[in-house]
Order: C-alpha cells, then sequence, then structure tokens
C-alpha cells in the first residue's frame, strides 16, 4: 500500500481524524465531540484529558473506515484551536478558573475573560505589538496568561508547562516539549524573525518569570511547522492510537492555519500552479480566518503579523478574522419567532437549518445570483463577539437595523440572507485593509464548514469583488495537518513542495457585475450601522 499520513485536527467541538494518501486523497475519516464548560464572566474551558480521548477515538475509526492498518500510516501532523492548556511539572492538569475541577485545564480560544489584561498589555506600546497588529487580542495567550496570575496565582506559580492546545497534542503524542513556531509567533509574541522571545516585553507586562527561567515554561526550542518531534510516536500513545511506535509526528499548526496549508498554493483543475502570494485563505467554522502570505513584511493595522515562517516556507504571514463566523449565523437565526418551525421542516427534510434556510433563499429568489436582493431593507453587522479586524475590538457588538414585526418562514429567510451578506462585508473590510498596505489578492480559496454553501460563495464573491474558489477536498483542514505528517515523514522537503502534490483546487465562483451596485449600498450601509454602534458605545461609557 501507498504511504498514508494522518490528519488530526481539534475545533472548538470536536476532534477529527482524517487519512490521506500521497496525493491528498482522503480515505477516511472520523470525528467526535468535545465537552465545553460556559460561565459567567466570559469563561470558556475544556480538559486536555477529554480531548485527547476524542482524538484517539477518532483516530481509531478513521483507520477502521479507511480499512487500513496503523503500519501503514507513516506520519501525523495535528492541528488545534489556539486555546491555553496548563499543566504542572510532572504533566498533571491545573484547574484554570473558579470551579476548582482540575480537567478543567485548558482556557479555549473564544474565552474572553482576559480583555482588561489585553487592553493593558496594548497601553504599554510595546514594539512587539507592531507584529500583531498593533495589538494583542484577548484571544491570544499572553493576556491569559496575565489573567492567571492575577486571578489564579497559586495555578501560575505551580504551573510547568503551558501549553498552546496544538503543542499539548505533539507533546502528549511524543514528550517533545519543542513547540511550532506558527503557534508561538501568532498567539504568543515569539518573534520568528529575530529568532527568540523579547524579554523586555514580558518583563514590561509583568510576565518577567517566564523569561527568567529561560521560557522553559513557554517553549525554549522552537522548531519550524513539519519538524520531526521526539523519536515519533511514544509506545503509550501509539497504543492508544492504534498506531505503530516511532511514527513522525511533524511540528503542528493551529486549526486555521492547518486550513491555510490545505488550500495556499493548490494546483487548478487543469494543473497549473497557483501562486499563494496572490491568494487569501478564508477558514470558515465557529469563527473566520484570513490568511495571506507576502514575500516581504507587510503591516496592516488591525490585522495580526507580519509573523514570519508562520505558514509557509520563506514567507510571511497576515491573519485577519471574525470572531463569530458560524456562530454569529446560528445566533442570529436562532433569535427570530419562526426559527423552531424552521428547525422542526428542516429536519423533516434531512438537512441542517442553514441548509434548509438557503434552499428557500434560492426558490424565493429565483436563484443563488438573486439571492442577496431578498435582504435590500435588512442591515446586520454580526459581531457578536467584537471586531477582530481590522479594528482590533473586542468591545464591538452586533447591530441590527430594518426590523419589524414580521414572524413568519420567509422574513426569517430574509435575516438569514443578510446575515450572508454582514458576514461577507465584515471580510470584505479585511480585505480592503490589507490591499491598502500593498498586498495583492486576486481570489478567496474558502475552506471549512460554510465554505461548502454555493449561497455564500455567490454572495462572498459579488461583495467582496474576488473569485472564490473552492478545495477539491472536502476536508482542506485535515489536509493540512497531514501535509505536516508527510513533511516529517521526509515524503516531501517542505509544505511547498507538500501543496503542490496534495492541494487541488474545485469549482471557482466569480463576482457578478449586475450584482455590484446593490452590494455597494448594502455595504456603505453596513458601515454606517458600524459606525452608529460604536457611537452608541461612546455615549453610554459617559456614564461610568
Amino acid at each position: 500500500m501507498d504511504s498514508l499520513f494522518l490528519g488530526v485536527d481539534v475545533g472548538t467541538g470536536s476532534a477529527r481524524a482524517g487519512l490521506f494518501d500521497a496525493r491528498g486523497a482522503l480515505l477516511g475519516a472520523a470525528r467526535r465531540p468535545i465537552r465545553l464548560w460556559h460561565e459567567d464572566g466570559s469563561i470558556v474551558e475544556q480538559s486536555s484529558a477529554d480531548i485527547w480521548a476524542a482524538v484517539c477515538d477518532s483516530v481509531r475509526e478513521a483507520l477502521r473506515l479507511a480499512g487500513v492498518a496503523g503500519r501503514d500510516v507513516k506520519g501525523v501532523g495535528f492541528d488545534a484551536t489556539c486555546s491555553l492548556v496548563v499543566l504542572d511539572a510532572q504533566g498533571r492538569s491545573l484547574p484554570v478558573g473558579p470551579s476548582e475541577d482540575p480537567q478543567r485545564d485548558v482556557v479555549v480560544w473564544m474565552d474572553h475573560r482576559a480583555i482588561d489584561q489585553a487592553r493593558r498589555i496594548n497601553a504599554t506600546g510595546h514594539p512587539v505589538l507592531r507584529y500583531v497588529g498593533g495589538a494583542v487580542s484577548p484571544e491570544m495567550e499572553t493576556p491569559k496568561l496575565l489573567w492567571l496570575k492575577e486571578n489564579r496565582p497559586a495555578v501560575f506559580a505551580k504551573a510547568g508547562h503551558f501549553f498552546d492546545l496544538a503543542d499539548y497534542l505533539s507533546w502528549r503524542a511524543t514528550g517533545s516539549l519543542q513547540r511550532s513556531v506558527c503557534t508561538l509567533t501568532c498567539k504568543w509574541t515569539y518573534l520568528a524573525h529575530a529568532g527568540g522571545w523579547d524579554a523586555g516585553f514580558l518583563r514590561e507586562i509583568s510576565l518577567g518569570e517566564l523569561a527568567a527561567d529561560g521560557f522553559a515554561r513557554i517553549g525554549a526550542d522552537v522548531v519550524d511547522i513539519g519538524t520531526p518531534l521526539g523519536r515519533g510516536l511514544t509506545r503509550e500513545a501509539a497504543q492508544a492510537l492504534g498506531l505503530e511506535p516511532g511514527t513522525p509526528i511533524g511540528a503542528s499548526l493551529i486549526d486555521a492555519h492547518a486550513g491555510a496549508v490545505g488550500t495556499l498554493g493548490s494546483r487548478r483543475l487543469a494543473g497549473e500552479p497557483s501562486d499563494p502570494a496572490n491568494e487569501l485563505a478564508l477558514i470558515l467554522g465557529t469563527s473566520s480566518c484570513a490568511m495571506a502570505v507576502t514575500r516581504e513584511p507587510a503591516f496592516v493595522d488591525g490585522v495580526w503579523g507580519p509573523y514570519f515562517r508562520a505558514l509557509l516556507p520563506g514567507t510571511w504571514m497576515l491573519e485577519g478574522g471574525q470572531s463569530a463566523y458560524g456562530a454569529a449565523l446560528d445566533h442570529l437565526v436562532s433569535l427570530h419567532p419562526a426559527a423552531t418551525a424552521a428547525r422542526e421542516e428542516a429536519e423533516r427534510r434531512g438537512l441542517s437549518l442553514l441548509d434548509h434556510l438557503e434552499a428557500r433563499a434560492v426558490a424565493m429568489a429565483g436563484s443563488a445570483d438573486e439571492a442577496a436582493r431578498l435582504a435590500r431593507d435588512i442591515h446586520i453587522v454580526p459581531e457578536f463577539l467584537g471586531n477582530r479586524s481590522p479594528e482590533a475590538d473586542p468591545a464591538a457588538r452586533a447591530a441590527l437595523a430594518g426590523l419589524t414585526l414580521e414572524a413568519g418562514g420567509d422574513h426569517l429567510v430574509r435575516l438569514f440572507v443578510a446575515g450572508l451578506c454582514g458576514l461577507s462585508y465584515g471580510t470584505r473590510q479585511i480585505v480592503e485593509a490589507m490591499r491598502e498596505k500593498g498586498v495583492g489578492l486576486g481570489a478567496i480559496v474558502a475552506s471549512g464548514g460554510a465554505s461548502r454553501s454555493p449561497l455564500l460563495r455567490r454572495i462572498l464573491s459579488d461583495a467582496t469583488g474576488l473569485a472564490v474558489a473552492l478545495p477539491q477536498t472536502r476536508e482542506p483542514v485535515l489536509l493540512g495537518s497531514a501535509m505536516v505528517g508527510s513533511v516529517a515523514a521526509g515524503a516531501y522537503p517542505d509544505l511547498s513542495a507538500a501543496a503542490d502534490a496534495m492541494c487541488r483546487i474545485g469549482e471557482e465562483t466569480r463576482p457578478s457585475a449586475a450584482m455590484t451596485a446593490f452590494h455597494g449600498a448594502k455595504f456603505e450601509a453596513f458601515e454606517a450601522l458600524q459606525r452608529a454602534e460604536r457611537e452608541t458605545r461612546r455615549i453610554m461609557a459617559r456614564l461610568g
């Protein structure tokens, strides 16, 4: 049998595993759910033990579904959300919140408990911040670490390891404390272009003890993506996963970045290569990430980066995104009085609620090309979790205009379409911010669950004026991680070579000139409503 490569993806709600051959064909995939705890104070937590168990179960099932043995897997790559895992020096879990439950040892990326810490870090104006778009987000790890020090000092002092979740998985699999340049550069303020941490920055933000021990707790040995870690899979991990001891494990990726690796540089169906520097990788999940690579550093206010070597070799990366994407759409439609009836109808038809609403939208409009017009009079800024970019404003909130007392199913469809428009205009703002700084973008390569929606791709293309391409594989995030495994195994020299061999683009949606004026007007209304939300907060802030 040809060499197979395993990609493991840990998202917000589930762990997934996928087996690919050396040409990028998916042979089998499986998923397991992961528990999530929500509490007041913007607290969102998980259990690393739960996550590892879900990983092991999904890998074993993927092997079974693919009809292959563990010995056929020649390399493994992990990706995960940029969540913070806290363990003591012996690798035991520590409680990260007021529950005092040690199994809850993960501060999830979407946890916003550290908003004040992020604000104070940003107020320093330290030069390091220039490489995160000018401001850290509460989704990143340094504000969370500072929150732990200030609010859980005993836990902070006892911690022997602070892991990004993706690095935790590779450590759990291999025992190696090496960290990925992707995770640390993008979420921990590691300066890959300078080859190290800035100890002065950590001291200035009151985290100097992390530098005092030679950065041992946060990553003293940082390696490129795909670097083989340790001696491969440990015997214990191999037994749990159903794989062979010693199987190479590559230095990991953040989940959205795995999607970018699995899409940028893909060959078109005709076989011609594409230039990743002319593409925006848009990964659509609970949130969205919009990633571009450049050959020289580009500084875009409110867009994270530029990060060196954090995605493809020899390039700089910019990362924008929307803090709520799929989560925003789900929440939006759930607010409507007709949502329950629509969900029941969708279940009778064997569809998800959003797929059902999309089908109704296309039927009401007569075609996907015209469906955006259903939202002519409803305007939505869907910033339920703040504005990640280009404003870097976690306090931003959603705003809606044009609602009436209508409560029927047709009005729910119009609200749904308005949500798609609002999300697409948020992406348009990111695209325009990048272009203003000279980043050349000719196409969007979309991946993730929402990217499979033809209506979303149509509206996104018309709203941004860019072609929207869809990867041929249905699992580009898993493919990106499997590519990491292929590099670790030596099948390809680097991720660019792996992309050339394993990634293909499927269909493309091109913008329609007939919708330019419509989306131009809707976008103008979107930005007016966005400004009104900012002004409303400013007015209310006078009350203290």
